[in-house]
């Protein structure tokens, strides 16, 4: 190997590392944010999953109420809410929402950079099958986080503790996994 191309492969390791270390700052972000949607018992608020058009929030008063009476129909609403004024659960929705954009963008920073590291060939053969193996698992994650949801939704007034024990171990998993790789 010559000098520049010594030098081309330690510019992209650098860069690769910088990356990884973004994402894992970001999940540590999304775990803090997750801890307060919890705390706050908000992660009920939105009751359907829309990975795509669920990106924006309510964009009109119609849309909140809809929102609204969407959430009212639920046991966490009629046993532990009720009465509950609109804009209170403006404030509830705001930490849910903001969770699953988290994850959004989690999802875009680590996808659109390492197919641009994949497209300039940065990676070695065990790096790539590291990468794409936390690609599967922070898309299982988005899958486990609906998963979770889905449980509070029609019998119990919270998401199950086992599903949610779930959901924080698996993101540790791809934490510790973007720190080790």
């Amino acid at each position: 190997m010559t000098s520049a191309q010594d030098n081309k492969a330690t510019t992209q390791l650098r860069y690769v590392r910088g990356w990884l270390a973004v994402v894992a700052l970001m999940i540590a972000a999304m775990v803090l944010v997750g801890g307060a949607t919890r705390l706050t018992e908000s992660g009920l608020s939105i009751v359907e999953w829309k990975p795509v058009t669920g990106t924006l929030p309510p964009l009109s008063e119609q849309a909140w109420s809809d929102a609204f009476e969407a959430y009212k129909v639920i046991p966490q609403y009629q046993q532990v809410n009720r009465g509950m004024s609109l804009a209170e659960f403006k404030t509830i929705f705001w930490w849910e929402w903001s969770h699953r954009l988290l994850g959004r963008v989690i999802g875009a920073v680590y996808l659109l950079p390492f197919l641009y590291f994949l497209w300039r060939g940065a990676f070695g053969a065990e790096l790539k099958r590291r990468l794409w193996m936390i690609f599967a698992l922070g898309a299982l994650q988005g899958a486990v986080g609906w998963w979770m949801v889905a449980s509070g939704l029609s019998q119990r007034t919270e998401v199950s503790q086992y599903r949610l024990a779930t959901h924080l171990v698996l993101a540790l998993i791809i934490f510790a996994s973007i720190v080790w790789t």
